[in-house]
């Protein structure tokens, strides 16, 4: 008689509320490192430049400029370099996202979907920005860009992030178990995608020996099927959309499979000394 009840809401004003805490969850992701947001994004833009200048500096020193494609060389460097700091980012942001037994689970509306979702945004967000900002600087001051298919090149931007955070989650489910141990293996995943990625020479022009080594990552189709959106006199023969795709699902469902576990065993205990 005395038990108090609980409001019923309709199923799309929950969905709105959802969006609006993993809205507010972004926004704390993109202040995390640094309390003013703007000093966040000039930080976030000045790191994908750098990158930028050091990928060109060092396709001079080692002669890789005859192997790029007809066209914009800054425009090929950059090609690879943004979807690459994107796939990285979002993977690292997803892995290192508040787990089962952070504090912030604590609270009842946060969950792990919330928190997952809230950091591939915001590294999503970061890398959107700069990529825009470096492009429009390159554009305005040094040469005009011309990109064959932008709504393509998007596509690809889009799917580098997304199969980044896929597979961030498998590291995020496995995170709780063993900390340390799944930090190392991410951190070599990220340092390894430096070439990995293949983002420094082109799959139509590699042996197949060489593609053989390079073909299991999502993110050289990504790059290499982004390059033939860009550029008129590329077309990729030997990377495909549809693997990417099919990888990202794939991680997705166990990563949400092993979370699911995770979050049934998970304890604040754990890692505690006695």
């Amino acid at each position: 008689m005395f038990r108090p009840q609980a409001k019923r809401t309709s199923h799309l004003r929950s969905g709105f509320g959802l969006l609006e805490l993993i809205y507010h969850a972004t926004v704390r992701h993109l202040r995390k490192s640094h309390s003013n947001a703007v000093t966040g994004l000039v930080m976030s833009v000045l790191q994908a430049a750098l990158v930028l200048v050091i990928f060109i500096v060092t396709f001079h020193i080692l002669g890789l400029r005859r192997i790029a494609i007809r066209g914009d060389f800054v425009l090929y460097v950059m090609s690879g370099v943004f979807m690459f700091m994107t796939h990285t980012k979002a993977m690292g942001a997803v892995s290192r996202a508040d787990g089962p037994a952070s504090p912030m689970m604590m609270h009842a509306p946060m969950n792990p979907i919330v928190a997952v979702t809230s950091a591939a945004l915001a590294a999503l967000y970061q890398q959107a920005f700069a990529a825009a900002v470096i492009l429009l600087f390159y554009h305005t001051l040094f040469a005009p860009i011309t990109i064959l298919d932008p709504v393509g090149m998007l596509g690809m931007f889009l799917l580098s992030w997304f199969s980044g955070a896929a597979i961030g989650l498998i590291f995020y489910a496995a995170k709780p178990w063993q900390p340390e141990a799944v930090g190392i293996l991410s951190t070599i995943y990220q340092r390894a995608n430096m070439i990995a990625s293949g983002k420094m020479f082109l799959a139509n022009m590699a042996s197949p020996t060489l593609r053989s080594m390079f073909d299991w990552n999502p993110l050289f189709h990504t790059i290499d099927q982004g390059r033939g959106f860009i550029f008129l006199n590329y077309h990729p023969r030997y990377t495909s959309i549809d693997y990417p795709i099919k990888v990202a699902l794939v991680c997705i469902m166990v990563g949400l499979m092993a979370e699911f576990f995770t979050r049934k065993h998970a304890s604040a205990s754990w890692g505690k000394r006695s």
